[in-house]
């Protein structure tokens, strides 16, 4: 063992220890991996399942090295837990164990941070002034003014207080409308400038994977120098990129931008981008009721629909003769005026883009229509060319998740960051080049498992008679098995859907079923927060959680709460869903398999991620039931039972309930005894 491994593994032991912890095979199997990569610079794929520690295992390699380390998360989640808890916790134990002084920042995109500027010049600011027309919204206003101007204030978004979101844009700006700390009057003291300035001189940087892909996609550096990047969540990466560069075109941020024109940049110019915000507002509101009445026109579109183009063009006219006038205008000295010019010029450059894109989006792109938000979506049909160009070229890449495999196989993950994996030698050589400090076919893959005994902690019920489900939502029969499972554990539940149809159906039905056995239902609605759901689901005991998507990842709830995780279905993706549906049909037309490659894969990720919820330490128990037969009756099914954790599987719903009963009388025998106590 070399001194460096002894120093990881000293570390390790003492950063476990600083947090209550036990060592973990897996956790000193990764991080004796991880410091592998960061000695002999090559990537690191590692799979760690749940429970093994593995923000510690990328963590204390990465300090015990000195090497500057940027960790991009895809979850807000993810990034509190390692910067409010597992560095603090650490930080003291290593600073004595490594004998220096420790350093760690967070680092947001602009738009998360208040802008001066904006809050300091809100009486001329039309955004600012169309607040105070609501009574609410001035109040929401005037206490994030308060907070901003309180003694110690972040102005970060996720410390401020909860304001609505028409406040918060109100008062902050987007990357491309900042002038930079340097050219503005509150430079000084710009919230994001400073932040981003502790972040440069930070051993770890704890970011998101949408700030991150911004970067990688522009080759424009945003984030601090690093010697090597951590994707933690991993899994969502290649997701993540797509929608961080997806572009997005909507009537309301046409008609936000041509109202700051108009204040800042009075005239003729101003007044005619105001008559095109106007006419392309009118037209996207006619085109999106016609495509609510006829569903069939939504779908993937080829070029942007003639109803939309005529405005758009408009719009681009328009915004080009403003352009062109701030341009000339050279005689502005005010500080403030300036910065209010360069907000605008940058509002009016980003639109200017986002249709000049959209109006030629190419074979490599996706365009769409959709009808609920009135918006126009292009987005790229991949991305792992740009990946593997602009990121694994650079340092070494530790990309690590709970779930990493489909079917066992690393594959579709590693092809989907853009790791060159299963290529001839001639290949790979083809995709190196002098210039490039690493090589992404230098790619390590580990699977250190997980401390948790699947197969005797948890139970796979796979009810093999049920009736295939539809796309009107679940079958009478799966809702009624779903609520005698319900029943049998006492509520405990966390009830897991494809769509908000099957979450509305769902709960129509327990409310009925359940109604006299007073058992909370807690059901997700549009447009909810995920947190508070989660926070009551797991305060009250018997409760039952319903929900759609966002409920299936990063739901952390241990213990007698969730001892039931039902899912209504296989989560193939929806065959209207744009991107997908145009990458299968891409694979389909090499000669592929669109179903294999693309739908299978997303969904073996997505039911392992929603399996995952269930067993969260070592002292629980309980049952996931997939009420969807096709898993069991369709030659697939093995390739996603493959990819979940092992479970003890059964198809017989009687052993199934008599197990959830027995445990739910353990809790309750558990409890009395606690409040005795």
């Amino acid at each position: 063992m070399s001194e460096y491994s002894k120093q990881v593994r000293s570390a390790l032991d003492v950063a476990v220890t600083a947090i209550g912890g036990k060592p973990r095979l897996g956790q000193i199997e990764m991080a004796e991996a991880v410091a592998n990569a960061l000695t002999d610079r090559h990537h690191l794929l590692v799979q760690a399942g749940t429970g093994t520690g593995k923000s510690l295992a990328y963590l204390v390699p990465a300090l015990v090295h000195g090497k500057k380390v940027l960790v991009a998360t895809a979850t807000l989640a993810l990034q509190r837990q390692l910067v409010e808890r597992d560095l603090p916790k650490i930080k003291a134990a290593l600073d004595k164990e490594l004998k220096r002084d420790i350093t760690f920042a967070i680092y947001k995109g602009v738009g998360n941070y208040i802008c001066l500027q904006k809050l300091n010049n809100a009486p001329d600011d039309p955004e600012a002034q169309a607040l105070l027309e609501v009574s609410t919204l001035e109040t929401d206003a005037k206490r994030l003014r308060a907070w901003a101007q309180s003694k110690g204030a972040s102005g970060d978004r996720d410390d401020a207080p909860n304001v609505d979101s028409r406040v918060w844009h109100a008062s902050s700006v987007s990357g491309r409308e900042c002038i930079g700390a340097d050219e503005c009057p509150s430079g000084s003291k710009c919230f994001a400038a400073l932040a981003k300035a502790k972040a440069q001189t930070a051993d770890i940087v704890v970011t998101n994977h949408t700030l991150l892909a911004i970067e990688i996609v522009d080759s424009h550096p945003i984030l601090p120098e690093r010697d090597a990047i951590v994707l933690d969540e991993a899994h969502e990466f290649s997701d993540r990129t797509t929608g961080a560069v997806t572009e997005e075109l909507t009537a309301p941020r046409v008609s936000r931008a041509s109202v700051m024109a108009r204040k800042h940049m009075p005239g003729k110019a101003s007044d005619a981008l105001v008559k095109a915000a106007e006419k392309f507002t009118q037209a996207v509101a006619d085109y999106a009721l016609d495509l609510k009445s006829d569903p069939s026109k939504a779908g993937r579109l080829e070029l942007v629909p003639k109803e939309l183009e005529s405005s758009m063009r408009k719009v681009k006219e328009a915004i080009a003769g403003i352009l062109q006038l701030i341009t000339a205008d050279e005689q502005i000295i005010d500080p403030n005026t300036m910065a209010e010019r360069a907000r605008v010029k940058g509002a009016l450059n980003e639109i200017n883009q986002t249709i000049t894109k959209l109006l030629k989006p190419g074979s490599s792109h996706v365009l769409w229509f959709e009808p609920t938000f009135s918006t126009l979506y292009l987005a790229p049909l991949s991305v792992s060319d740009v990946l593997r160009k602009n990121l694994l070229t650079k340092t070494p890449v530790i990309a690590t998740s709970a779930t990493l495999t489909v079917g066992k196989s690393f594959d579709s993950i590693a092809k989907s960051i853009g790791f060159v994996v299963g290529q001839s030698e001639e290949d790979e050589d083809s995709s190196s080049s002098d210039s490039q400090d690493m090589d992404p076919a230098n790619l390590k893959i580990l699977d250190v498992g997980s401390p948790f005994d699947f197969a005797n902690q948890a139970m796979l019920y796979l009810p093999k008679d049920l009736p295939e489900p539809s796309r009107d939502g679940p079958a009478k029969e799966a809702l009624v098995e779903l609520g005698q499972l319900i029943q049998a554990a006492g509520g405990r539940t966390l009830a897991l859907f494809s769509s908000w149809r099957a979450v509305e159906a769902a709960d129509e039905y327990l409310r009925k079923v359940l109604a006299d056995l007073a058992l909370p239902i807690i059901t997700q609605r549009r447009g909810d927060t995920v947190a508070p759901l989660v926070e009551r689901f797991a305060k009250d005991e018997k409760s039952i959680l319903l929900g759609t998507i966002s409920l299936w990842q990063g739901i952390d709830v241990p213990g007698a709460a969730c001892t039931l995780v039902a899912i209504d279905r296989i989560p193939f993706p929806r065959p209207d869903e744009p991107v997908l549906s145009a990458r299968a049909a891409q694979a389909d037309a090499a000669g592929g398999s669109g179903f294999m490659q693309i739908s299978l894969p997303r969904a073996a990720l997505l039911l392992a991620q929603g399996t995952g919820r269930l067993i969260r330490s070592l002292d629980d128990r309980g049952v996931v039931a997939i009420l969807d037969s096709r898993i069991v009756n369709k030659r697939y099914g093995s390739i996603l039972l493959n990819s979940m954790p092992p479970f003890w599987r059964t198809h017989d719903g009687e052993v199934i309930k008599d197990a959830l009963r027995r445990l739910d009388q353990q809790y309750l025998v558990a409890g009395k005894v606690a409040i005795k106590d």
